[in-house]
């Protein structure tokens, strides 16, 4: 599984890639902002994205959307964040992303049932 990390906090990046990849995941690339996110997206092509709901001032939910328009929903956008999946019901209403996972649950496994459309972890 070919994975893009999106979020604005680089320890988190650093510590998610590190965890992925012992878990066998191929982590292709990670961005810290938006504009980044639909560059390296476009560029590396992966299977799945995965998006910080709150990238400091911008908006994951709105990237989602962009990375739908951009790639006709080829990879799977998973939502992340420490926010629970009750706070997020409905802002991510509309957002086009394949599910939601909290950072604390961040796993190979998990982000593959989501991507493959049978988590319990979807919006």
């Amino acid at each position: 599984m070919r994975v893009l990390i999106v979020d604005d906090n680089q320890s988190f990046l650093d510590a998610a890639r590190l965890l992925l990849e012992r878990q066998g995941v191929q982590v292709v690339g990670v961005a810290l902002t938006s504009a980044e996110a639909l560059r390296r997206a476009a560029e590396l092509r992966p299977e799945v994205i995965l998006v910080d709901v709150m990238l400091g001032r911008e908006s994951g939910l709105d990237l989602t959307r962009r990375l739908a328009d951009q790639d006709g929903g080829a990879a799977a956008v998973i939502l992340i964040s420490t926010l629970s999946r009750a706070d997020l019901a409905e802002l991510a209403v509309g957002s086009r992303a394949a599910g939601f996972l909290p950072k604390s649950e961040l796993s190979a496994d998990a982000i593959g049932r989501i991507a493959a459309g049978g988590a319990p972890a979807g919006l």
